[in-house]
């Protein structure tokens, strides 16, 4: 006699992209309006060199951080739903697991500009540290050529990974048959953030390195 596991609640698709699009721009917003007044600017920080499309790119890498930032609150729940769900009514779920580390791996797509906005990127700062601060910025600008050709590369080959999991309706192999079109597409959208993300600060390394040549 065959025994049917009951899996109890199953998280329908619709509703785990719709819950990860539209979750965080509620948390944005009700933490925006929480806000009572600017953050004030220290008078020792120097001002960052940057005009209207530089902070156009900075505005969109620091909201897209926050804005996948929010996706660890869904973790935490849906892990302690599967806790209960598992050990206290013996109904595992076939969902939670597979929706928490796609999550996971989205959030790091898209939030590298982020990381990159704030440099929190690993770097290796042996030769770095000991140049001068025009010397660093120069050495920024060279290092950025690599970057600009890994980035576009990335961009291409995500584009075509994305484009060829969307027209075959790839899904997961797990019972859950999650579609693997959106999850990398985000590898794609994390590209052209990157990519705005370098733009933004080799346009600020060049003016810094222009203006401590002339010993500004």
């Amino acid at each position: 006699m065959n025994e049917t596991i009951d899996f109890g609640f199953v998280l329908p698709h619709w509703f785990y992209w719709g819950w990860l699009c539209l979750m965080p721009i509620v948390f944005i917003i009700l933490c925006a309006r929480k806000q009572s007044a600017a953050p004030v600017q220290d008078e020792n920080t120097e001002p960052e060199p940057s005009n209207k499309i530089t902070r156009i790119i900075d505005w969109i890498s620091e909201h897209t951080g926050m804005f996948v930032g929010f996706w660890t609150i869904n973790a935490v729940f849906a892990y302690g739903f599967e806790v209960i769900a598992r050990y206290i009514f013996n109904k595992p779920t076939i969902w939670v697991h597979e929706s928490c580390f796609l999550l996971f791996g989205m959030q790091y797509l898209i939030s590298g500009a982020y990381a990159y906005l704030h440099g929190s990127h690993v770097a290796v700062d042996i030769l770095y540290n000991k140049l001068p601060r025009r010397g660093q910025h120069g050495l920024d600008i060279f290092t950025s050529v690599f970057s600009f050709i890994f980035f576009i590369t990335l961009l291409g080959t995500s584009w075509r990974f994305a484009m060829d999991s969307l027209l075959m309706k790839e899904r997961s192999v797990e019972t859950w048959q999650i579609h693997y079109g959106p999850v990398k597409m985000t590898m794609f959208i994390g590209a052209v953030l990157l990519l705005l993300a370098l733009i933004s600060k080799l346009y600020k390394d060049i003016k810094r390195f222009n203006q401590l040549g002339r010993g500004e």
